[in-house]
C-alpha cells in the first residue's frame, strides 16, 4: 500500500486527515445502511475479490448481510465507473429472468463515500480464478463450467430488448464504430507512454469492422470469473455479476471478450486471463465455447478474430490508464504488484491482439 494510502476508516474526521481518500467510511456506511432500513448495530466488513477498477465490500450486521460495491478513487475517466448505470440495469434485468444479484439501496450522493455506491443482497456462492472448488473439479464438471458460461451468454442474447425499460439500456446501431472511437478517444485522454500498437490496432479495427448481424443485450465483460456458481452439485450459474459495461449492441463483442480472455493450454497468457484454470485438462477450448454458444444462433464467425482484437485493445487502453493512475500515486497495487504487471502486461496485450488480427481471413 502506497504511503497514506488507507483503504477504510471509522470516520469522516479520520477520511478528512488522509490526503488520499479511503474506500470505505464506516460510520457514513452504517448511516446509509440505517437510512435504508438495512439492518441494525455496528457492521462488520471484508473487502471481496481484487478487482482493479470497482471496489466490493461484504458487510454484516445484526439482520443483514449485503456487498457494498462503488467505483475507484477519483478522478474517474469520464463515462465509466457509473454505480447508479450498473444498479438501474441489474433491477430492470431482474424481472426478465437474467440471474442478478437483489438491488436493495442506491447512493447517488458522492459525498457520503466520496463517489456513488450501491448496497446488494450478498450470494453464497462461488467465483472460478485460480483454483477449482471440488465440486467442479471433476473432467465432466470442468467442461461443464466452460459449457455454462456458453449457454448463459446464449440466455443474456436472447433477452427481449425491443421494448420496455430495457430497450433504454443503450443504443444498438452504430455500436462498433462508437466503440472503436470511445476507446480512441480515451487513450488520448490517458495515455502517457508511447504505445504504437494501439493506433496500429485502431486503424486495423476501422478498416475491417463487420457488419453486425444481430442486436441483444450485451454484458461489455463477460468471463467466467464474472459469474458465480453454485457452492454445490452440477456445474449451475446462479448469478452475472458487474454489469456497469452492460448496453445494446453486436452480442459478438461478448463472444469475442469471453474467447480472447479465456485461459488455454498452449496459447500466449496474459494479465486478462483472470481465471487461469481453464488451462487445465478437461475445459472447452476458445473454439468450442464459440461453437456452443452459435449453435442457438447460426452466426457468420468468421469475423470473430476482429471482436477478440477489440476486446483485448479496449483492455489494454482501460488498464494503461490504470498504469498511469498508480504511476500518479492515485492507487496502490493491492500488494500484488500491478505497477509491473501492467508495465509489461499493457504491450504484451497489444501484440496478443495483433496476433488475433492475423487470423482474419
Amino acid at each position: 500500500m502506497m504511503d497514506g494510502m488507507v483503504d477504510v476508516v471509522r470516520t469522516q474526521a479520520e477520511a478528512d486527515a488522509l490526503e488520499i481518500p479511503p474506500l470505505l467510511i464506516v460510520d457514513r456506511a452504517e448511516e446509509f445502511l440505517d437510512a435504508s432500513g438495512i439492518g441494525t448495530g455496528p457492521l462488520h466488513w471484508h473487502r471481496i475479490g481484487g478487482g482493479q477498477s470497482n471496489v466490493s465490500f461484504r458487510i454484516r450486521r445484526k439482520g443483514a448481510d449485503v456487498v457494498l460495491r462503488r467505483g475507484p478513487r477519483p478522478p474517474l475517466p469520464p463515462s465509466t465507473h457509473d454505480m447508479v448505470r450498473e444498479a438501474r440495469i441489474q433491477h430492470v434485468l431482474a424481472p426478465l429472468g437474467v440471474p442478478v444479484p437483489k438491488i436493495l439501496a442506491v447512493c447517488a450522493d458522492p459525498n457520503v463515500l466520496g463517489v456513488p455506491f450501491y448496497v446488494m443482497k450478498f450470494l453464497d456462492g462461488v467465483v472460478v480464478t485460480d483454483s477449482i472448488p471440488a465440486h467442479l473439479d471433476a473432467p465432466a464438471q470442468r467442461r461443464a463450467t466452460g459449457e455454462a458460461a456458453a449457454d448463459m451468454l446464449v440466455r443474456l442474447h436472447s433477452v427481449d430488448i425491443s421494448h420496455g425499460a430495457v430497450a433504454d439500456i443503450g443504443r444498438p446501431d452504430g455500436y462498433l464504430q462508437r466503440q472503436v472511437k470511445r476507446f480512441a478517444g480515451l487513450w488520448e485522454l490517458g495515455a502517457t507512454r508511447p504505445l504504437p500498437r494501439v493506433g496500429e490496432l485502431a486503424e486495423w479495427l476501422e478498416a475491417n469492422r463487420p457488419d453486425t448481424q444481430r442486436t441483444a443485450l450485451i454484458h461489455g465483460d463477460y468471463r467466467i470469473g464474472n459469474l458465480m456458481f453454485a457452492k454445490s452439485g452440477p456445474a449451475r450459474i446462479q448469478a452475472v455479476l458487474d454489469w456497469e459495461m452492460a448496453t445494446l449492441g453486436d452480442p459478438l463483442a461478448d463472444l469475442g471478450y469471453l474467447t480472447a480472455t479465456y485461459a488455454q493450454a498452449g496459447s500466449p497468457g496474459t494479465f486478462m486471463e483472470l481465471t487461469s484454470v481453464t488451462a487445465q485438462p478437461g475445459y472447452p477450448t476458445r473454439d468450442e465455447l464459440a461453437l456452443r454458444y452459435n449453435q442457438h444462433y447460426g452466426l457468420d464467425l468468421s469475423a470473430l478474430p476482429w471482436y477478440q482484437v477489440l476486446a483485448l485493445w479496449k483492455a489494454a487502453i482501460f488498464s494503461e490508464a490504470i498504469y498511469t493512475r498508480w504511476q500518479r500515486g492515485e492507487r496502490d497495487d493491492g500488494g500484488q504488484g500491478l505497477g509491473a504487471v501492467l508495465e509489461q502486461g499493457v504491450p504484451q496485450l497489444l501484440e496478443v491482439a495483433m496476433g488475433f488480427a492475423g487470423r482474419m481471413p
